[in-house]
């Protein structure tokens, strides 16, 4: 029980420091604020509201591992090296697939209302 008190502690000043000082993770968050009753009007059952608001969670998700490898990379050396390039690369790309991944989910769910299609 104390290694998950320890966890959560851990969890809610990454929160913190992230939401106090990162751009794009307060970005997303405002996303995520905009996401949770937009979300409810877009999908047409619990299943794809849970969809809509997990491709937003997963954004964000990749986005705290992104600043984590940023942050990691930045704490070794900030003088330029080509292997923390390529880490702060990846951790960039994942994030653009993050959004791509949510982006889409969110146009097929406002497509499929719009149209009446089914799901």
């Amino acid at each position: 029980m104390k290694r998950l008190i320890s966890a959560f502690r851990n969890s809610v000043r990454a929160f913190r420091r992230l939401a106090g000082s990162e751009a794009a993770f307060q970005q997303e968050l405002m996303l995520l604020a905009l996401a949770l009753p937009l979300g409810w009007f877009v999908s047409t059952s619990w299943s794809g509201y849970a969809l809509l608001i997990g491709a937003v969670l997963v954004l964000i998700m990749v986005e705290v591992l992104n600043t984590g490898i940023e942050a990691a990379c930045d704490a070794f050396s900030r003088e330029f090296n080509i292997d923390i390039q390529l880490a702060k690369d990846c951790g960039s790309l994942a994030v653009l697939i993050s959004i791509l991944l949510a982006g889409g989910v969110w146009i097929i769910a406002i497509a499929q209302r719009i149209t009446g299609l089914p799901v």
